[in-house]
């Protein structure tokens, strides 16, 4: 009779134990289906709220989104473990941030590209840029080299190109004596309002509704584009991971074409089939 009810016990022990465990298992499960990705103004986010409904149909993918106003602490959150991904840079970009952060990052797939323009409220044409006249440009090492590699395009400067992260102080070649004004990208259309012209991120422009009209020049994108594409990034040692590839398979589909296009106009255009 001992015998009996002590096995009794045995038995009703284990199933307690397996019951209680499930739940656990449970959550975890639903937390590797959850995927926190960090992205950059707020069309951004647009596109990916859809990219996320698509995620969640397709795969059961939940994505959460972390919006954030400058280039630089996505990249911190992404290595300290706050983003599981982050989607918002160019390859150059990408490459000099991780470099900084002990190469803890890897790049998992192609997004878009997104030229640089050269904005005036003021002038009608780069012409009309006159001696003396004050150029926004943003102030972090690649996006500052695109922006002077746009203004050599508009035959106002020429810098030292065998400089690394080349500033406004590396400028050789200044005849119209501008002043440029270095500042944060995302300040950048903040301070177009009192400077004479600047040139700007394409996705802070698109977020502050600049009018085609106020382009003096585009950054020409004809040749030697792929450190300008942007793309989605994870850490290295979870780069390969079947769920973020998931979401980079989904991200580049006709579908999220159409988005960007839709979107974005000719602000940005898909990359990910560029040669």
């Amino acid at each position: 009779m001992r015998s009996e009810i002590k096995f009794g016990l045995v038995l009703a022990t284990t199933a307690l134990a397996t019951t209680a465990a499930l739940p656990v298992v449970n959550t975890n499960v639903d937390a590797k289906k959850t995927v926190t990705v960090g992205v950059v103004g707020d069309t951004s986010r647009e596109l990916w709220e859809d990219i996320g409904q698509r995620a969640q149909k397709k795969y059961g993918i939940k994505i959460k989104l972390k919006e954030f106003n400058d280039y630089v602490k996505p990249n911190q959150a992404l290595a300290d473990g706050s983003l599981d991904l982050n989607a918002f840079q160019t390859k150059i970009f990408f490459d000099d941030q991780n470099k900084k952060l002990g190469n803890k990052l890897k790049s998992i797939g192609k997004t878009v590209i997104v030229p640089m323009r050269l904005y005036s409220l003021k002038a009608d044409k780069i012409s009309d840029i006159k001696k003396g006249s004050t150029i926004v440009v943003p102030n972090d090492a690649t996006n500052e080299e695109r922006a002077l590699n746009v203004l050599v395009q508009a035959k106002l400067i020429k810098y030292n190109k065998h400089v690394t992260d080349p500033t406004a102080k590396n400028i050789t070649s200044n005849p119209k004596n501008l002043k440029i004004k270095e500042v944060d990208a995302g300040q950048a259309v903040s301070a177009l309002q009192t400077a004479d012209a600047g040139v700007i991120n394409g996705n802070f422009a698109h977020d502050a509704n600049l009018k085609d009209k106020d382009i003096l020049l585009t950054q020409n994108l004809k040749k030697g584009v792929d450190p300008y594409v942007n793309l989605i990034a994870a850490r290295k040692d979870e780069a390969n991971k079947k769920v973020y590839k998931q979401i980079v398979k989904l991200y580049q589909t006709k579908e999220t074409k159409n988005d960007i296009k839709k979107l974005f106009g000719n602000s940005q255009y898909a990359a990910w089939n560029l040669k």
